[in-house]
């Protein structure tokens, strides 16, 4: 890519940042020793384009060369940022195709990271807990998006979490989405979100409704453990077209809704963990979204979460950090509610992990 920019574009620095687990800092995609230090998501250029996810020409000292800052995303799913330094008049007449190779490259790493470890390795500004590896491997993305919804995710703390989980898939007509809650610490809890997240992506990779999903996936968690870990898990099969969903609600994690500027906690009828008891029957209850809807699906490790003193974070500190960020895309939410969660913990490490996932709902 590199040897490209520069022969066809005349381009006089080329750079590529991964955005890290923890949404904080763009790390340099360089060849070791590294020679270039991590930029900050929040207050740089290169930040600004991962942010808005458009382009970002940066003004250099020398006043006929521009920095272009293109954001590398592949399905919604944002992965870092192509930074190019080129002539500004370079700059200006090519910014367009220069976005659409930043988009070709992000395919292109998708695929890579198949045959090497360089890209995960630079997404990480230290190391990763075997448990945090293991569960990050297990993650569809943190962002997606179509024409009827936007998604984004993000899990803390991103370097050493627990049981918390989120997968999601997609066809032409449908979305599933799970919200996990897994018992334990470290490896013990990673193995137990491995084996139901596994267990619920092959019934539904089977084409069995979503019910029945939870059912066999109830089984194999029981089977393995005879009823001494559990798993919660909030699941939902959403029709594009329609905005109906099926929904089952085995255990802890929240779903709050944003409609109309006002935010309201949604209920379901609440059913047994996975793998509780032996052969647990589970029943599909109806739910409906509508254009403009934006759903937030937490953990307890965010609404139980208590400050200094002794005071949880509750129910109403969600509704505000919710309407606080209900003009940020969806893929900026859950970091954001996350960092008022931190000052409301009073320190930077929590005791347990904490889960968000923002759902933007625009229908057909």
């Amino acid at each position: 890519m590199r040897g490209v920019l520069t022969e066809q574009y005349e381009a006089e620095t080329v750079e590529l940042f991964m955005a890290d687990y923890g949404l904080t800092v763009l790390q340099p995609v360089s060849v070791l020793p590294h020679t270039l230090e991590p930029v900050s998501i929040h207050n740089s250029p290169a930040g600004r384009a991962f942010a808005s996810q458009a382009p970002y020409v940066e003004a250099l000292s020398s006043r006929a060369s521009a920095r272009a800052h293109l954001p590398v995303s592949v399905r919604g799913d944002r992965l870092g940022v192509l930074s190019v330094s080129l002539l500004r008049d370079q700059v200006d007449a090519s910014l367009v195709e220069l976005t659409d190779i930043a988009e070709v490259l992000a395919h292109e790493l998708v695929v890579a990271e198949r045959d090497t470890d360089l890209y995960l390795q630079a997404r990480r500004k230290d190391r990763l807990t075997l448990a945090a590896e293991m569960q990050w491997q297990l993650l569809p993305g943190r962002s997606c998006s179509s024409p009827e919804y936007e998604l984004g995710a993000q899990l803390e703390p991103a370097y050493a979490i627990f049981g918390d989980n989120f997968d999601w898939s997609a066809t032409a007509d449908r979305l599933m989405l799970y919200v996990t809650n897994g018992m334990g610490e470290g490896i013990e809890a990673s193995l137990l979100t491995n084996l139901a997240i596994n267990a619920l992506r092959n019934a539904r990779r089977a084409g069995i409704s979503i019910d029945d999903q939870a059912a066999l996936a109830d089984q194999a968690v029981y089977a393995h453990y005879r009823g001494r870990c559990y798993l919660s898990v909030l699941m939902f099969d959403f029709d594009l077209a329609t905005g109906r969903a099926s929904v089952v609600d085995a255990g802890s994690p929240q779903l709050l809704r944003l409609r109309g500027g006002i935010v309201e906690r949604v209920s379901f009828e609440a059913q047994l963990p996975l793998g509780m008891f032996e052969e647990t029957d589970y029943v599909a209850q109806e739910f409906r979204v509508e254009p403009g809807d934006r759903l937030v699906f937490v953990s307890d490790g965010v609404y139980a979460v208590a400050s200094p003193r002794g005071e949880a974070y509750g129910e109403a500190a969600l509704n505000r950090a919710i309407q606080s960020t209900r003009l940020l895309p969806a893929a900026e939410v859950p970091r954001a509610i996350l960092r008022e969660l931190t000052g409301h913990r009073g320190r930077p490490a929590p005791e347990d992990d904490a889960l968000v996932v923002c759902l933007d709902w625009h229908g057909r």
